[in-house]
């Protein structure tokens, strides 16, 4: 087992182990669930719309496993957990600095990574995330609430433009407008030196994120992301992330420094 993969499991090893945990209210059932004619959720049916007939992409949220695995977790996560640029031919088109100082944070291992010390990981990373996410779609504005560090994110739908002088956050700023059945998400004013992923894939704060909502069925999620950061890639490059429903659960408290043991083991 590498160093680094070892680290991450000692890092995620609850998160994960979090995942396969029920929530509270045990079996409560998801109101609004199509069935299929021998009463089990028809997951490939429909998705729900909202009263001005756009898709309704509320719900709770897990990322699509497999086939990656952390060590000898033997939990499945996606290879985007890892590195978010693992399915695109010919890996991320870094500037030199950032292939160097992704050289470096690998380096360093864990030490440097938000995530060891309970920060936020801003939208990208926490869309590949093991725990899961909800949804909460109402008029003007869409909110993710995310299981890990009880945190959340809020996309305007209200036709608000993009402050062009923002002042950097983790998550940035988001607005949104429909493209059809598709959300398009714009997204800026982004801290600098953000970690896209395990592997320390940098976001600056020069980079602006567009990301496309689309629930091709009531069970179903795909978000389609592009990264354009100028100061760090040579050309924008695009990922798509699948989603899965969660039915009759819901989000864990969840917060990272609680009872936190896993930095003692760290190791450069």
């Amino acid at each position: 087992m590498s160093q680094f993969r070892l680290l991450v499991s000692l890092a995620l090893g609850f998160a994960l182990s979090l995942s396969s945990v029920t929530a509270q209210w045990l079996d409560y059932p998801a109101p609004g669930v199509p069935r299929t004619a021998d009463g089990k959720p028809n997951l490939s049916a429909p998705a729900p719309r909202t009263a001005d007939g756009r898709p309704d992409l509320s719900g709770v949220w897990e990322t699509e496993r497999g086939p990656a695995s952390i060590a000898d977790l033997g939990d499945p996560v996606p290879l985007e957990f890892l590195d978010i640029g693992a399915r695109l031919q010919g890996g991320l088109p870094y500037k030199p600095w950032a292939a160097q100082l992704v050289k470096t944070r690998s380096v360093e291992n864990r030490i440097s990574d938000p995530t060891s010390y309970g920060l936020p990981i801003g939208l990208v990373r926490i869309h590949t995330f093991p725990n899961p996410r909800k949804i909460i779609q109402v008029p003007g504005q869409l909110v993710i609430l995310s299981e890990y560090n009880a945190s959340y994110r809020q996309i305007f739908t209200d036709g608000r433009k993009l402050d062009p002088d923002p002042n950097p956050t983790w998550n940035g700023y988001s607005t949104g407008k429909w493209d059809g059945d598709v959300l398009v998400v714009q997204s800026t004013g982004f801290r600098d030196g953000l970690w896209l992923d395990g592997a320390g894939n940098p976001l600056t704060d020069a980079a602006k994120i567009t990301e496309r909502f689309r629930r091709p069925n009531f069970g179903q999620l795909e978000i389609t992301i592009t990264v354009d950061d100028p100061k760090a890639y040579t050309k924008p490059w695009t990922i798509i992330l699948r989603q899965t429903l969660r039915l009759d659960t819901e989000l864990m408290d969840y917060i990272v420094n609680e009872n936190e043991k896993d930095r003692q083991h760290y190791v450069k």
